[in-house]
């Protein structure tokens, strides 16, 4: 089993609406787990809620501007991936 914070908690630290967690969750941003009535959020998710976090809170990017920002953050790390598999690769 991973290791997971419930939503309530991460509220709660990290001083955030439960409002807007919820809207993250809705938009599809976190991928998180219901158990017993509870949710919560893999602590492998924890950088992408904090990164989200920061940029609606400290820059005060709205949920479709987080959801853009969120999906070129991913492409980023998908295309960076492939760059560095081609790297390894010895000319043919």
């Amino acid at each position: 089993m991973t290791e997971r914070i419930s939503r309530e908690e991460l509220v709660r630290i990290y001083q955030v609406e439960i409002t807007f967690f919820d809207a993250l969750q809705e938009s599809g941003l976190l991928k998180t787990e219901t158990v017993n009535n509870i949710t919560y959020l893999s602590y492998d998710e924890l950088h992408v809620f904090e990164r989200l976090t920061n940029l609606y809170y400290d820059l005060e990017v709205n949920l479709p501007g987080l959801e853009i920002i969120n999906y070129l953050h991913d492409k980023m790390e998908v295309l960076k991936n492939e760059n560095s598999k081609l790297r390894g690769q010895k000319p043919g």
